[in-house]
């Protein structure tokens, strides 16, 4: 894994307060992603990322077994960003029921990456 990429997840990880953890970062190409996204989301169209949790046990508790993340770098803006994007929703976080705690969450580990 490039240091960018491997310095984002672990700054994703200490953002979202796990210590200890093990997770996967796959990168594919479009065809791949869109054979994922039709197999665990109905959604025949590539994505730029998709989060496989295993460990429902939410954002604080550890050691983990976090699950895996798979970036389709043709389909995302910014490859640090999505890879950050992915292991927040691995540490148990949903933007799309927290009221934006985790975009704002993402930003910040981004921030502090930049």
């Amino acid at each position: 894994m490039p240091p960018e990429l491997r310095d984002a997840v672990a700054s994703a990880l200490d953002g979202a307060g796990v210590a200890d953890g093990h997770l996967a970062v796959e990168l594919v190409g479009a065809d791949r992603i869109r054979e994922l996204n039709r197999e665990h989301r109905s959604k025949d169209a590539p994505t730029d990322v998709l989060a496989f949790p295993l460990d429902g046990s939410g954002p604080t508790a550890g050691p983990r077994e976090l699950g895996d993340v798979v970036i389709c770098p043709e389909h995302c803006t910014d490859v640090i960003e999505a890879a950050v994007h992915g292991v927040l929703h691995l540490c148990g976080h949903d933007h799309e029921a927290d009221d934006g705690e985790m975009l704002t969450l993402q930003a910040q580990v981004l921030e502090g990456l930049r």
